[in-house]
């Protein structure tokens, strides 16, 4: 899980809350403020996914509400809110989502969930070989990564299958580097590309490649 750092709302939506009423709907959306907010959401976040790390785009994605629109309905609009999740599809099954925010759905715990907002949010979480993902070491933290790696469904076989070719490929470049020349390549693969895209499992790549320094 890469932190997201929010940035100002587009203006479009700043215009579109001052019109909006406590009842207003979700499904009322605006369609043209909407997209302004996925293109804001998906600049912000790299096109990647908030929680797997995926690659998402406009066509490959939903706005994820980090706090459920059906529990906190006051933030249905609040840009705060609004982060870009991938559709989480089973590859076998395309239409049926077995990870991430549509997995998450309408759970939502303020001890158990961690956060993509928050800024310590990578820590929280190790990388294997394997490619799985699992919970810090640190028992003050372990249980909520515990936690949202069961409610996301961040350790299914296909999350891990595509994390350790990740990792396979990490390994591969930094063969025969030295210290300072894998730190010169992990500031390099760890920035956004000339497009504002970062690296898909960014999180997953930041954690291996500090693995040899």
């Amino acid at each position: 899980m890469k932190h997201i750092e929010k940035g100002s709302e587009p203006q479009s939506l700043t215009a579109y809350n001052k019109k909006v009423s406590a009842s207003t709907k979700w499904k009322s959306f605006n369609r043209k403020v909407k997209n302004d907010v996925y293109d804001s959401i998906l600049h912000e976040q790299g096109y990647i996914c908030c929680y797997c790390g995926i690659r998402i785009s406009r066509k490959k994605c939903h706005i994820e509400h980090y706090r459920p629109k059906s529990k906190y309905t006051h933030l249905t609009f609040d840009y705060s809110n609004l982060i870009s999740s991938c559709q989480g599809e089973d590859e076998q099954r395309p239409t049926k989502p077995v990870h991430c925010g549509h997995k998450k759905g309408g759970w939502f715990d303020e001890e158990l969930m961690i956060s993509p907002l928050d800024p310590n949010c990578s820590s929280y979480f190790r990388y294997t070989g394997a490619g799985e993902i699992l919970a810090t070491p640190d028992t003050e933290h372990q249980e909520a990564a515990e936690t949202t790696i069961k409610m996301l469904a961040l350790d299914i076989n296909k999350l891990k299958k595509m994390r350790r070719k990740v990792v396979d490929g990490v390994i591969q470049a930094t063969q025969d580097l030295s210290e300072e020349e894998i730190k010169q390549l992990s500031e390099a693969w760890l920035e956004r590309d000339t497009s504002g895209r970062y690296e898909p499992f960014w999180a997953t790549i930041d954690y291996v490649l500090k693995q040899f320094y």
